[in-house]
């Protein structure tokens, strides 16, 4: 007797649970967020990675690259920069010197080979305003509303998804925040990327172009790109067409 009471009392305590989980109060299972998506594929070759060593760091700062990029994209004291790509972190060290105690540089490459000796380069030169993270192929996967300036630094013609990445990377920038682009006025297949390309495919994803500038000491030129109106629905997106 006790132990059909015992079970009556068990079975009625599981019914009212399933009445509770099936009043719309609380949701049976949790679900999944719904993947954004599909993104256009990029409508041109894109380049292999390759080595970040193209030229030694002596024989780059000879030609002041670092300087100049930095000074024509606004980078100052204080300001929180995104280095992608950042690969042996020729910039990032530079940057970290730029933008100060007071500033912050987050350093972060789809390489994790590439991204550990990038750490150990920092923790050895003690660059305690420097973060160094893994990203993946089509996302940077940078914080939200933090950054004054997301460098790309002769890396945009290798990103495999770019109407992704950029889509991915749009809500990390702060409101005056910009996007800085520095390539060569070259075909993608040969590690560059036309002007007009990548202002389509920037354009695409809600940036907007702010200026364009020769960059002879690193070997093409810098565009720079702000944010602009809300971002668009990756269904919206279309890929750019460019001979």
């Amino acid at each position: 007797m006790i132990r059909r009471r015992r079970a009556a009392v068990l079975t009625g305590a599981l019914a009212l649970l399933a009445l509770a989980a099936c009043d719309g109060s609380q949701p049976l299972l949790k679900r999944k967020p719904k993947e954004p998506g599909p993104f256009p594929a990029a409508d041109r070759p894109v380049a292999r990675i390759i080595s970040s060593r193209w030229s030694t760091e002596e024989a780059r700062d000879r030609l002041n690259e670092a300087g100049e990029v930095m000074d024509k994209a606004g980078i100052a004291p204080g300001m929180t920069v995104a280095d992608i790509g950042a690969g042996e972190g020729y910039y990032t060290i530079r940057l970290a010197q730029r933008v100060g105690r007071g500033g912050r540089v987050l350093a972060e490459d789809i390489m994790a080979s590439v991204r550990d000796q990038l750490a150990e380069r920092v923790a050895r030169e003690r660059l305690e305003n420097v973060s160094v993270r893994l990203g993946a192929p089509s996302d940077p996967r940078l914080p939200a509303n933090s950054f004054d300036r997301v460098l790309m630094v002769h890396m945009y013609h290798e990103i495999e998804q770019p109407y992704e990445f950029l889509w991915r990377m749009r809500p990390s920038l702060r409101p005056s925040g910009l996007v800085v682009v520095v390539d060569a006025d070259r075909p993608t297949r040969d590690h560059g990327t036309p002007p007009a390309l990548l202002r389509c495919e920037m354009a695409a994803v809600g940036y907007a172009q702010v200026a364009v500038k020769d960059m002879p000491s690193a070997g093409g030129y810098l565009a720079t790109f702000r944010a602009q109106g809300p971002r668009p629905e990756p269904k919206a997106i279309r890929a750019c067409r460019i001979a």
